[in-house]
């Protein structure tokens, strides 16, 4: 897969101070992907912070196109974020923006 990152060469993100792209409804996580996220010390906030920016983290490109255009015609958004070697988070904005969901790829 293509990766696409905004962050900078350090790690670092952009500043917090960037505009939603989108709602993200009620947030929600499975037990899975808080278990994953605190075992590899990773904050929630900081990949949902990227999903509403439309940082799609470690999808291909054609994946990377139908977000776009999700965002314009309403769909549902799906970033994929890889925080271990093989760990990956899924976060799902809703088509109808009423719900966003964290969760490892296993639980879909």
């Amino acid at each position: 897969m293509q990766a696409h990152h905004t962050e900078d060469p350090a790690g670092c993100p952009p500043p917090a101070s960037v505009t939603p792209k989108f709602d993200l409804g009620q947030v929600v996580a499975t037990p899975g992907a808080l278990a994953a996220l605190e075992q590899h010390q990773i904050s929630p906030l900081t990949l949902i912070s990227r999903h509403v920016r439309a940082d799609f983290g470690d999808i291909d490109q054609q994946d990377w196109q139908t977000n776009l255009a999700a965002l314009r015609y309403g769909n549902r958004i799906v970033s994929a974020y890889a925080i271990a070697p093989d760990v990956v988070i899924w976060i799902i904005t809703e088509g109808d923006r009423s719900v966003t969901t964290l969760l490892l790829p296993s639980e879909y």
